[in-house]
């Protein structure tokens, strides 16, 4: 299993969130890149990279963070927050991400989405559920719409679609678990899926769960950020050190 450390962006600092919520705004380094080397020098290779501002805007803005972050290190970045356009989408592969990371878009507008993997293939995106109660929720997570979220993953692998991650939006930011029944019901359903798990992580213990039902990856944010699992702990785990 594969540990991706997160980075989330507000105005080029990096910050967490608690449930979404831009109120609950935590900032715990004003420059990514430092805690980006941090990672990279530990021994992990990918990075979960979100661009708030542009989530929040509709529109990619934290470009250049991106942009320095891939330049400056070896990771493989994912990218996401404000993904609308197409133009977006150049930005955020000509800025340096391996992959793009899609979540309402893919949810309000399949057609574009749709084009885009058939455009630059599908490999190229990370797909990203955020979910509610079995049900997908969007514009953040404020919307809970009526789509089961095993209709929505298997949709998209029909298109394509490689690697998926899923949120479940009442655990995102908590520290309470994260939620390992949806999760082993999804990979029961989909045998194969490169399915990485997001959301709720607060402790070691988690991670072997999360391992053990199968997930190919988890995105740890928080849980780091508060000290609840050291980088050492993140390395040794990562890949099954």
């Amino acid at each position: 299993m594969q540990i991706i450390p997160a980075i989330d962006i507000i105005e080029g600092k990096c910050v967490r969130l608690t449930q979404g919520d831009y109120e609950q705004k935590k900032i715990y380094n004003e420059h990514p890149l430092e805690v980006a080397k941090q990672f990279e020098d530990a021994g992990l290779q990918r990075l979960h990279l979100v661009d708030l501002d542009g989530a929040k805007a509709g529109t990619v803005k934290n470009w250049k963070v991106l942009e320095t972050i891939a330049g400056k290190t070896s990771l493989v970045v994912d990218f996401g927050g404000g993904i609308k356009k197409k133009e977006d989408v150049d930005i955020v592969f000509n800025s340096g991400a391996a992959l793009a990371t899609i979540g309402s878009l893919a949810v309000k507008d399949e057609t574009t989405f749709v084009q885009w993997l058939k455009e630059y293939g599908a490999a190229r995106f990370l797909l990203g559920a955020d979910v509610k109660k079995e049900k997908i929720a969007v514009a953040g997570w404020l919307e809970t719409t009526d789509i089961w979220i095993y209709d929505f993953i298997e949709k998209y692998l029909e298109h394509g679609v490689q690697q998926i991650f899923c949120t479940d939006v009442s655990k995102d930011g908590l520290l309470q678990g994260p939620s390992t029944e949806l999760y082993k019901s999804i990979l029961a359903k989909f045998s194969g899926l490169h399915f990485i798990a997001s959301g709720g992580v607060s402790a070691v213990a988690d991670l072997d769960a999360l391992r053990n039902i199968g997930c190919a990856g988890v995105i740890v944010g928080k849980a780091f950020y508060e000290g609840r699992i050291s980088l050492d702990e993140l390395v040794r785990f990562n890949e099954g050190r």
